[in-house]
């Protein structure tokens, strides 16, 4: 049955409209991106399907291209639709760590890393440089890697951090195998860091490990 014959209050945008976006469910949310269905398929029944198809949520954010486009009903145009839905919502925590923005406690910086890293299928070393009162300078991915590892250099993240004349620096990486246990390696390259910095007088404050469920602080650990 085609959504425009459905009650007012169960139409996904509708119901958005008079009870707010948390109350939409998973496949909701979706078919308000695809806006419309196809060959006697509402928008709705296109969203269960493709949350059926790929497990979920995250997985269908995260499939290739080729896989999503190749689903009945879903082309280029509903593709690059849920594709900006997702950079939107990237760009909004992104957002809730602006330039000059001072970080009040690990929280903060475990919540913005957590959604840059989480779902990325490579490993990314990244750093967040801050001033002398721990106000954010910039957020940048330095080190790109495979599914296995990134080759993370010292004396490129020294030269970074002297390039923003900062004063702090909070690292962070993601396991894509979805455990954020840190590795004996993560913990010998903190160490290397947080040594190569010193002698430029710029603090290694944390390494932040992003994992499926969990962000894992070296610093909390006492590995710093």
């Amino acid at each position: 049955m085609s959504i425009v014959r459905w009650p007012v209050n169960e139409r996904p945008r509708e119901k958005l409209l008079a009870r707010g976006a948390q109350s939409l469910s998973d496949a909701e949310l979706i078919a308000v991106f695809l806006r419309t269905g196809f060959s006697g398929n509402s928008a709705l029944d296109l969203a269960q399907r493709l949350l059926r198809r790929f497990g979920g949520l995250r997985q269908l954010a995260n499939a290739d291209r080729a896989a999503v486009c190749g689903e009945p009903g879903i082309g280029v145009v509903k593709y690059v639709q849920l594709q900006a839905a997702m950079e939107f919502s990237r760009r909004y925590f992104t957002a809730e760590l602006p330039r000059g923005a001072g970080l009040t406690s690990p929280g903060q910086a475990r919540t913005f890393l957590r959604a840059q890293l989480r779902d990325r299928p490579y490993e990314v070393f990244c750093c967040l440089y801050l001033d002398t009162r721990h106000r954010v300078l910039e957020f940048e991915e330095l080190f790109r890697g495979t599914i296995d590892g990134a080759s993370v250099h010292p004396r490129e993240v020294v030269k970074a951090a002297l390039a923003r004349n900062a004063a702090a620096l909070i690292i962070a990486h993601n396991h894509p195998s979805g455990v954020a246990e840190p590795s004996a390696a993560d913990e010998a390259l903190t160490q290397r860091l947080k040594q190569a910095l010193a002698l430029v007088e710029i603090r290694l404050l944390d390494h932040f490990v992003v994992g499926e469920n969990e962000v894992v602080s070296l610093s909390e650990r006492g590995l710093m």
